[in-house]
């Protein structure tokens, strides 16, 4: 009898969601930090353009610390991921709706960072953590 070196299947979604996970956290959270650093400013002067009350722009911290922490640990993970994905619609409707129909000098698509945040915490939400992460597999909102 011979045994197979290849990961199994569920095997290799897991480490497959737990790589998702982690890669879309990390980079929505160094957000995060510069923002913990070196303030909201920009995202304040957006929110009031906007016209919507100054306090909702500190909810950039649930969806660029909070949220992707939990990400990144697999805890709550769906509806942290759903939260980076709401963060993402609402970065891209303050800050970018002039540039979804646009391409940059390159011939890609100007929103192509922020399309990928996005999509890619709604993958995570549609996916879960698996049973790399502090939930496990079987937790409740993972």
């Amino acid at each position: 009898m011979t045994r197979s070196v290849a990961l199994s299947s569920s095997s290799s979604d897991d480490l497959g969601k737990l790589v998702l996970r982690v890669l879309v956290g990390l980079l929505v959270l160094v957000h995060g930090v510069s923002k913990l650093q070196n303030g909201i400013g920009p995202v304040l002067g957006a929110v009031a353009n906007a016209g919507l009350p100054s306090a909702v722009a500190y909810l950039v911290y649930v969806g660029e610390v909070l949220a992707p922490l939990l990400m990144i640990a697999g805890f709550w993970t769906r509806p942290a991921a759903l939260v980076v994905a709401g963060n993402m619609l609402v970065a891209i409707g303050l800050v970018h709706r002039g540039q979804i129909f646009q391409l940059n000098n390159t011939g890609g698509w100007a929103i192509e960072l922020q399309a990928m945040y996005l999509f890619g915490a709604f993958a995570v939400v549609l996916l879960g953590a698996g049973r790399f992460s502090v939930g496990g597999a079987a937790g409740r909102w993972n």
